[in-house]
């Protein structure tokens, strides 16, 4: 038998897995061969896997690929109910975009009553750490990236959930419409994970298009990604001096809230004229900023570190794609260039940025959309238009229509939401297989207006629940009603 995940692996597959390190990318060349020949001979301890025989690290129920907003609540709510559970982490610290990639705060839903008790315990341990997320009118979730991926551990660490940082899946093993085990990248080299169930929590689909889930990418009109961004955050800052400028002096009311809760903005080429888009066009007109450098800025101050506001910027240009390794590979360079000259700029020109600096950049690049499943059931704008309900819905939303470079907009009437089936988070192809995040079955312009954290952390929420629920009751993830589990056990019920 595959060991436990607690139990450390034997002298012997800890020098196997060291042994084939070399092997490890190359060897996902070839992943149809080397799935097919894996699905015969998978024993208790090994599978051969492109000619070598491999470890199996360890045996679980739930296995979660990816840890961010979405992954980190599947695997805490599958553990919590019972299931053996394992998180994959390819980077040190739970929390995603919400943490590694700079992004936050957290959007606010604009939906009533939309918080699951997932969020409502993680709002309940940041006040607990002294981070007040509510600043009583923009209704966004301001939080700490240091003191979230802290929360992170703790809820994980109480649910009971293993976590294997520093581990990228590189492939699957799939038979007969499931994945039997997942290839993984180790930092001793290449491993295998075996489970019951699976949670795609990659934000890319990796693990659903690996195992040859249907997928489309972009906007179907024009092939386009959403513009990636590369945040940042600028420490240094006169946080009192800048609110004086920017909302007495300028009388920019954009953001109402005060400090500590302050947010400053600009986006051209919008319906929304913002006080300091005058004052990046200066910059152009100078030479010191580019057209796209001064295109949009955003920044947060961030609760609990004095003087440091998150930077949501710069947006990359659309020409690089969030879909292609290359593309992708020259946006992180062309981005750290515009991240470089947006904070000369402003520490030369913006009052209270005079001894401001760079002191954080983010380990991922900002991906609002790459690629996206083509599950049970496919949300369409008109969904959000219509307000669409379902008997299986797994969480409400009312972000607004965000898609950057295409559309942004179309925002619903006060007291408005649609809500996210369970269907669109399960395909017909993989039974044992749930995708959670921002990649769920939904077209582009949908897709603008679920991506926000919360709800992708609600999305995972009920995967986690619904993983768990299947193991006990005997029913393939693919085939649950979400609508006959139990209310009780559910994390949200529709009221249709």
């Amino acid at each position: 038998m595959a060991q436990k995940f607690s139990i450390p692996i034997s002298r012997r597959d800890l020098l196997k897995l060291a042994g084939v390190t070399a092997a490890g990318v190359v060897l996902s060349g070839s992943a149809e061969l080397n799935r097919a020949e894996a699905a015969e001979n998978i024993s208790g301890d090994s599978i051969k896997y492109g000619n070598k025989k491999i470890p199996v690290l360890c045996s679980v129920d739930v296995c979660i690929c990816g840890g961010g907003p979405a992954g980190t609540a599947a695997a805490v709510n599958a553990a919590k109910n019972g299931a053996e559970t394992l998180l994959i982490e390819r980077g040190i610290a739970l929390g995603g975009l919400g943490v590694l990639g700079c992004v936050y705060p957290f959007m606010d839903t604009h939906a009533p009553n939309s918080d699951t008790p997932y969020l409502v315990e993680l709002k309940q341990r940041l006040r607990a750490k002294g981070i007040e997320p509510f600043d009583g009118v923009t209704q966004q979730t301001w939080h700490n990236p240091e003191v979230l991926a802290e929360i992170h551990d703790e809820m994980c660490e109480a649910a009971g959930v293993y976590i294997l940082y520093q581990a990228v899946v590189v492939d699957s093993i799939v038979s007969g419409g499931k994945i039997s085990a997942v290839i993984v990248q180790t930092i001793a080299g290449l491993t295998a994970v075996k489970a019951k169930i699976f949670i795609d929590g990659t934000g890319d689909a990796y693990l659903a298009r690996n195992a040859g889930v249907d997928y489309e990418r972009g906007y179907e009109k024009t092939g386009n990604n959403q513009p990636l961004s590369f945040r940042f955050e600028m420490g240094g800052i006169d946080t009192q001096k800048l609110y004086q400028y920017v909302a007495i002096d300028l009388q920019e009311d954009w953001c109402k809230s005060k400090l500590p809760y302050f947010e400053i903005a600009e986006a051209m080429h919008r319906k929304q004229r913002y006080k300091l888009e005058a004052f990046m066009a200066r910059g152009v007109e100078s030479g010191e900023l580019t057209q796209d450098e001064a295109e949009y800025m955003q920044g947060y101050t961030i609760i609990g570190k004095n003087g440091v506001m998150s930077m949501n910027c710069p947006e990359i240009p659309v020409k690089f794609k969030a879909t292609d390794p290359v593309s992708y590979s020259k946006a992180v360079s062309f981005g750290r260039k515009m991240m470089r000259n947006i904070a000369r700029y402003l520490i030369k020109h913006l009052p209270g940025f005079e001894n401001a600096f760079i002191s954080r950049e983010a380990v991922m690049l900002g991906a609002r959309e790459s690629w996206r499943i083509k599950g049970k059931y496919y949300l369409v704008e008109d969904d959000y238009h219509n307000q669409s309900r379902f008997p299986d819905a797994v969480c409400r939303t009312a972000w607004f229509i965000d898609a950057h470079g295409e559309k942004v907009s179309e925002k619903l009437p006060a007291g408005g939401f649609y809500e996210i089936p369970y269907r669109s988070l399960v395909s017909e192809k993989i039974s044992n297989l749930i995708v959670v995040g921002r990649c769920i079955s939904a077209s582009f312009i949908l897709q603008a207006s679920m991506r926000i954290q919360p709800t992708c952390a609600s999305i995972g929420e009920a995967a986690g629940i619904a993983a768990a629920y299947g193991l006990e009751n005997g029913i393939a993830v693919n085939a649950i009603d979400w609508a006959k589990i139990p209310a009780h056990i559910r994390s949200y019920v529709s009221k249709g």
